[in-house]
């Protein structure tokens, strides 16, 4: 048997490899909680409240305009660590601009071709974030446009982007409005430009997603 001093020896070299090793899971802990802090919560279109409404002027005299309804989609959102994402998707069959016959035609071969194309997409690429005196955290979101086969870049300037936590819900809520001017000839929908239905559209786009 070893003496008593030799055991206490043996007890005392061990504590600080004890004292390491539990400061080593300590800091593996915390390195593991900021990971997953960081990380943006994600949040799915709420289609009641989403939606994408377009204007385009009538021969220089008035503004047509309409829209398209029950989007889907999801945002992926994190303010403390200025991340976001979202994907947009946008059923062209929902077009709605108040006229039945208008609507039709919208939606036939001239333009959208919705039998071909049901959906257009957006898919974000990079979000621009304010400063934190800014009302609104988001400035602007970069992505790609996919609509009547054509996919093209394009970026929506927030007018306001906000979270809140909804009692009807009974969750966090983030949403906001953006706007977009496009060349609708991009998309291979030029029909008319040059009898006078200007080639610009302005795309005004609502979402609010709810967290999950």
């Amino acid at each position: 048997m070893y003496p008593l001093s030799f055991k206490r020896f043996i007890a005392s070299s061990r504590q600080p490899i004890a004292t390491l090793s539990t400061l080593s899971i300590v800091f593996i802990s915390m390195a593991l909680l900021g990971t997953i802090s960081s990380q943006a919560a994600t949040y799915l279109l709420v289609p009641d409240n989403s939606n994408v409404r377009f204007e385009i002027d009538h021969f220089n005299t008035s503004t047509n305009s309409g829209g398209f309804y029950n989007l889907t989609g999801q945002v992926e959102y994190d303010a403390q660590a200025k991340l976001g994402k979202v994907s947009i998707v946008i059923p062209i069959n929902s077009l709605n601009t108040g006229n039945i016959a208008f609507d039709n035609v919208l939606k036939g071969a001239d333009f959208f071709e919705v039998e071909k194309y049901p959906l257009a997409t957006f898919d974000s690429t990079k979000w621009y974030f304010a400063d934190d005196k800014s009302e609104s955290p988001v400035t602007k979101v970069e992505g790609n446009l996919t609509m009547h086969g054509q996919t093209h870049p394009i970026t929506l300037s927030a007018t306001k982007f906000n979270c809140y936590f909804s009692f009807i819900a009974k969750s966090s809520v983030c949403g906001g409005d953006f706007t977009t001017t496009i060349d609708r000839r991009k998309w291979d929908m030029g029909k008319y430009s040059l009898l006078g239905i200007t080639e610009k559209v302005v795309l005004k786009v609502q979402i609010e997603a709810a967290k999950q």
